[in-house]
């Protein structure tokens, strides 16, 4: 591992933090640096000429990757068939692109014969963990450069890197009255700071950006129809789209109707609450049919055993640990699990709210013979009793050791 890298692939946003270090890297380093984009959907507003920006920020070069198929076909829509939610509400829009955007950056690195990887993460948040794991499984001959755990990074505030580049005349559209920080990408867009660093305030409504307000949504529901095959969403109200269009229909959908807001503060990797506001709106009612499908389709052992399994593969989303063999070996095992889950779910997307309303699928388990409160032939209600003495016979043995000991204490 070098001492003195030559050349830096740097995790490139285009942001602020990023801004700084590409400059900072050079001067701090004697070391070219190569500005990696991934595109994972954040819109074109990030996006617009920022090979352009890289460039007179001192990259010598500029790799823009699209990785929006393989984000979601491999990283966000295995999460959802997993229906993995970390501390029960966060849907991990953040944390799932994060071993994507540092896997395309490892490939660049290699690809441009780069001897060290950097990235913009504070010290105080989860995405340095997510990051560095993905470096450390994939490409552990590169160096880890992090500015913001180096002593000689003294840019410790907005109003500071600011200065650094206005002194440097280095363009940045970012000013130091901006309120919030924000992560987008096809699956959702996260807000933290401003206002949110108060629990006790209530988001102001100028927080949210994809999300119509639930009290402005329209008055009428709107029922939206997914289908599926093996888990992988393939269609939507009978159109067949690819993974990309399909995720920026469910989002516009949804967002129209004010679903997929959430206001959480949640346990950080690194030991600290943080308070987050996240707008998943596609992803809400993408995960709410999927839950509506293996209802109908998988067995109730089976069922649990895979929400047993979602809790904790959904820590290793959080926490980065994406490359490593348990975590493949869990979605192996939900991949065939999810071999069953073919069909068709219609969710019902109501003022913030959303609902399974209807499915279907050729691998239904359900019997309307069976579960019918009606009249039926093929189920005779006298068997219950034998199944139900078995079932309670510990309980029954308990109690009736229990009466024997208190008659011989009563003697």
């Amino acid at each position: 591992m070098p001492t003195s890298p030559t050349k830096i692939a740097v995790a490139y946003s285009g942001g602020l933090d990023t801004s700084c270090i590409i400059p900072w890297l050079r001067e701090h380093y004697d070391a070219d640096v190569v500005a990696v984009v991934a595109d994972v959907g954040q819109g074109d507003r990030e996006l617009d000429g920022i090979e352009q920006k890289a460039r007179s920020t001192g990259a010598c070069e500029c790799v823009v990757m699209d990785l929006k198929q393989e984000f979601l076909e491999e990283f966000a829509f295995p999460m959802a068939i997993m229906g993995s939610v970390y501390e029960g509400r966060y849907l991990m829009g953040t944390s799932i692109a994060r071993p994507c955007i540092a896997r395309a950056q490892v490939t660049a690195a290699l690809q441009t014969g780069c001897d060290a990887l950097a990235h913009g993460c504070t010290g105080k948040g989860n995405d340095q963990v997510r990051f560095e794991s993905t470096y450390a499984a994939l490409a552990p001959q590169l160096a880890v450069i992090a500015p913001w755990r180096l002593p000689t990074w003294n840019l410790r505030s907005r109003e500071a890197m600011l200065d650094y580049l206005a002194v440097r005349n280095i363009p940045c559209a970012a000013s130091k009255e901006k309120l919030y920080s924000r992560d987008a990408n096809l699956w959702h867009i996260s807000h933290e700071g401003g206002d949110l660093e108060d629990p006790w305030k209530a988001p102001p409504e100028d927080v949210w950006m994809l999300t119509t307000s639930p009290a402005q949504a329209p008055d009428q529901h709107q029922d939206v129809t997914i289908s599926f095959k093996g888990g992988f969403p393939t269609a939507v109200d009978g159109r067949t789209m690819d993974s990309v269009s399909i995720m920026n229909t469910l989002n516009a959908i949804a967002g129209r109707h004010g679903v997929g807001r959430i206001d959480l503060v949640e346990n950080r990797l690194v030991g600290m609450k943080s308070r987050g506001a996240y707008e998943t709106p596609g992803g809400t009612i993408l995960m709410e049919a999927l839950r509506g499908l293996e209802q109908l389709v998988l067995d109730r052992d089976t069922l649990h055993w895979k929400q047993r399994l979602a809790l904790e593969f959904g820590d290793h989303v959080y926490n980065g640990t994406w490359f490593t063999p348990v975590r493949a070996a869990m979605w192996a095992a939900a991949q065939s699990i999810a071999q069953v889950m073919d069909g068709d779910v219609v969710v019902r997307c109501y003022k913030g709210t959303s609902a399974a309303v209807r499915r279907r699928s050729p691998n239904s388990l359900f019997s309307q013979n069976f579960a019918t409160f009606g009249q039926d032939e093929v189920y005779d209600h006298k068997d219950a009793d034998g199944f139900i003495r078995l079932f309670s016979l510990p309980s029954r043995i308990r109690a009736l050791k229990q009466n024997i000991a208190t008659q011989d204490l009563a003697r």
